[in-house]
């Protein structure tokens, strides 16, 4: 194939083993090439309009200016570029936030190498590549009651504390201050009419909210 005909891939990870993984893979597979990698969107922006690539694999908690803060940024700056995330973080909150800003599919780092190579190509072909339990978290916030008077970042967070997580960590996972996440869990307990953490668990359940 010819060079010029490659798939070009730009990458901006800040571990660097894991981008110069990346860019072994993709860069040693017939039929792509990569064109810049960085270690945070600030160096990014500097020279990825240059690089202009079919697709951004992009991180999403990095140095500096988050991926899915980047999001909107990186759309301008490459309207015809795919942007895939690429990260660790399974959130429901982080994943709409970045689909809503313009990201075509949405991968967890634990995806297997050909299938990240998989993905750039199912992202050319106009489809929109997601890990398989990020698709049925997807398809099952579609399944809700549409009634809930949770709105959708009360609804995250309920969630995440159903599973056991502290409040620190629900506000470092999800980029927001910790009076901001008492904040939402008061307005939950006042919208559920209860007063703890486990009635508030069990109010939603039955009622389809999470």
């Amino acid at each position: 194939m010819k060079r010029d005909l490659d798939i070009t891939v730009a990458i901006i990870e800040d571990d660097e083993t894991i981008r110069d993984g990346y860019a072994y893979l993709i860069g040693n597979t017939n039929g792509y090439k990569v064109v810049g990698t960085y270690p945070s969107c600030e160096e990014a922006f500097k020279k990825i309009a240059h690089d202009n690539p079919d697709v951004l694999l992009l991180d999403v908690e990095l140095p500096g200016i988050s991926g899915i803060e980047a999001l909107p940024k990186l759309k301008k700056l490459l309207p015809e570029t795919h942007i895939l995330i690429v990260t660790v973080y399974e959130e429901e909150m982080l994943i709409f936030r970045a689909l809503g800003n313009g990201a075509a599919g949405y991968l967890t780092k634990n995806t297997p190498p050909d299938k990240i190579v998989a993905a750039i190509h199912e992202v050319m072909e106009g489809g929109g590549p997601m890990s398989a339990h990020i698709a049925r978290m997807v398809i099952s916030s579609f399944k809700r009651n549409e009634s809930t008077p949770l709105t959708r970042r009360e609804t995250e967070i309920l969630e995440q504390i159903s599973t056991g997580k502290s409040r620190k960590r629900i506000a470092d996972e999800l980029f927001i201050d910790l009076e901001t996440v008492k904040s939402h869990i008061k307005n939950i307990y006042y919208k559920l009419d209860v007063h703890s953490k486990a009635d508030a668990i069990k109010a939603a359940r039955e009622n389809k909210f999470i």
